[in-house]
């Protein structure tokens, strides 16, 4: 029997449903899916599933976890997972949904923001188990010959095709020819490493549906199937979580009690949408979930301190959520103060935005601008209102400084 026409066992349809779930599969949905893992165990090969991740900034968050999660689903069932860190693509940069062309990255700082991703990866896959390789070891070996070959692979009107690059083209705004070499390379890395499957989130699908074609093109039979998943907005609701808006990221690095703090200031119409792309509930709890929130039946902040305790207890641990709980609860509902607020001397007459940016306790001087200009800077618990504000003790011994709900800072006199 062809392997088109083929019956496909239930236990195959079960197990595609279940990783098909939250995901757009491409081509052929779960039925192709299906089949694809049934004739992997038919002939003893796992299905090589990979994950590519540039290193352009030195922390993943949340939103990197939806995909990384799916593909510890893979893991869990016997696949085989490869990862790879984009040590040269991360060089270019991806342009998906860029409005102009990214400044290109060096090497030493691609190196160094990938020396993190790993332990961070980890949270979620078992890195020891998986294939880990970086694209600049066959990338970078490319001749020209080699780089003509594949860029012959794919017109100028396939790339155009692509929204962000059609829209900077109607609007007559550059294109760089390297930016059209960055689908290219990303989509050879599923030649290098023979996958069977990609992953990626939604606004990768030109991408990882080169890789196809570009297998296809390098003689591969059965080129690798996609499942793309979808996007996590930050704590603002509105904007794709991202390291470019720190003050609505979730980062993997961040702190017990900041993580749960960013958590707790989601939206509450995005609480099952978390709950959906970030834990492991059941279908049943989630419609449990969602008839409460809707009839009114409990507090929507309750669900969402529930979410938060998940979240931090998978990334950290139990104790640590508890200890983020009875803190916040502290300082949100009892108007309290964090147990531990770092200490910084501090001379009189310094302006307060210039001390709060270079001490990081907001990202950016024009981030702390923002929280000045929108009431979220107290100092001992009076709005900061003046952009030039200076630091003056008056006599006292120390000042309680809030950045944000978040963070504090304790200044003490030199």
């Amino acid at each position: 029997m062809s392997e088109i026409t083929m019956e496909i066992q239930e236990k195959f349809i079960k197990q595609a449903e279940f990783l098909a779930k939250g995901a757009e599969v491409l081509p052929g949905g779960v039925t192709e899916l299906a089949r694809k893992l049934q004739k992997s165990e038919e002939t003893g090969k796992p299905l090589r599933i990979k994950l590519g991740l540039d290193p352009t900034r030195p922390d993943l968050h949340l939103g990197h976890t939806v995909v990384m999660r799916k593909l510890k689903q893979f893991q869990q069932i016997g696949h085989h997972i490869m990862l790879i860190v984009g040590g040269a693509t991360a060089m270019i940069g991806d342009p998906s949904g860029k409005s102009e062309t990214r400044p290109p990255l060096t090497k030493e700082e691609v190196d160094n923001n990938a020396k993190t991703y790993l332990e961070q990866m980890g949270k979620v896959v078992d890195i020891n188990n998986a294939e880990v390789v970086n694209n600049a070891d066959w990338l970078h070996k490319m001749n020209l010959v080699d780089l003509l070959k594949l860029s012959s692979q794919v017109t100028v009107a396939q790339m155009l095709v692509r929204d962000d690059f059609a829209k900077r083209y109607a609007e007559g705004k550059p294109i760089s020819v390297h930016e059209f070499f960055y689908p290219l390379m990303q989509a050879y890395d599923s030649v290098a490493i023979d996958s069977d499957i990609e992953l990626g989130g939604t606004d990768q699908r030109f991408n990882v549906l080169l890789g196809r074609d570009i297998q296809h093109a390098y003689g591969k039979k059965h080129p690798q199937m996609v499942l793309l998943l979808p996007l996590l907005e930050g704590t603002d609701g509105v904007i794709k979580m991202s390291k470019s808006y720190s003050d609505h990221c979730i980062s993997l690095t961040d702190s017990p009690k900041d993580m749960l703090g960013k958590i707790m200031s989601v939206p509450d119409a995005l609480i099952i949408r978390y709950y959906e792309l970030l834990t492991d509930i059941t279908p049943d709890d989630l419609e449990k979930i969602k008839a409460e929130l809707e009839s009114g039946q409990i507090n929507p902040r309750d669900y969402k301190m529930k979410l938060a305790k998940i979240i931090v207890s998978e990334y950290y641990s139990a104790d640590e959520a508890e200890k983020a709980e009875q803190e916040f609860i502290n300082i949100f509902s009892k108007k309290g103060l964090p147990d531990e607020i770092e200490k910084f001397k501090v001379a009189e007459g310094v302006v307060l935005i210039d001390f709060i940016a270079e001490n990081n306790l907001a990202a950016s001087k024009s981030e702390a601008k923002r929280l000045i200009q929108g009431g979220g800077v107290k100092l001992d618990n009076e709005k900061v209102s003046d952009l030039m504000q200076k630091i003056e003790f008056c006599g006292k011994d120390a000042l309680i400084l809030q950045v944000g709900k978040r963070k504090f800072a304790k200044l003490l006199p030199i």
